[in-house]
């Protein structure tokens, strides 16, 4: 389990948006995209896809779900679920929190289990 890191104001990612935070920065080794969904809440998953070499942050995030660029395949925010092909495997999560308006990363721990 890595530390955990502040990553900026909660102003700094606009809703429908996203951020990548380098693997080299974050201790994992693995980029992580930080998710600012439209109901309001941040999520983060590893950046790439799991069925392709692609960037989930530059894909197309509605609702508490983001769509990979290349080939559509859809992923849960908050669980990191493969909801639709050609995706088969999950996304991992990593727990995202907003304390006094800065978002606090914990690269490595999976994020609290949402329904």
């Amino acid at each position: 389990m890595s530390q955990p890191i502040n990553i900026g104001s909660v102003d700094d990612i606009p809703a429908g948006e996203a951020r990548v935070l380098d693997g080299g920065d974050n201790s994992t080794g693995v980029d992580i995209s930080i998710f600012h969904a439209e109901d309001g809440n941040f999520y983060a998953l590893d950046d790439e896809c799991t069925h392709e070499e692609a960037s989930l942050a530059d894909g197309f995030i509605e609702d508490a779900q983001v769509e990979c660029p290349l080939h559509a395949a859809a992923f849960c925010l908050k669980t990191g679920k493969a909801l639709c092909l050609p995706a088969t495997e999950n996304a991992r999560t990593h727990r995202v929190e907003v304390r006094d308006g800065e978002l606090i990363l914990y690269p490595g721990e999976p994020a609290p289990t949402q329904d």
